[in-house]
């Protein structure tokens, strides 16, 4: 554990058990969401390839000829 999480976790420590629950709340819902994220993207890493490659090839074709 990092020094900035464990002194966060002391901080924490300190405030009333509502209060303590609400950021162990948020923080696990934080945690869910970045892992879902994760999981979103390697799902869909070859299509967001693909996109990227059609949006690079349209904006070369409408790039003005020098």
């Amino acid at each position: 554990m990092t020094k900035l999480l464990e002194h966060a976790f002391q901080e924490a420590s300190k405030l009333p058990d509502t209060q303590q629950n609400m950021i162990a709340r948020l923080l696990l819902d934080e945690l869910l969401a970045e892992k879902k994220w994760d999981s979103l993207f390697a799902e869909s890493e070859d299509f967001l390839v693909d996109l990227a490659d059609e949006a690079l090839k349209e904006h070369l074709q409408a790039r003005p000829s020098r």
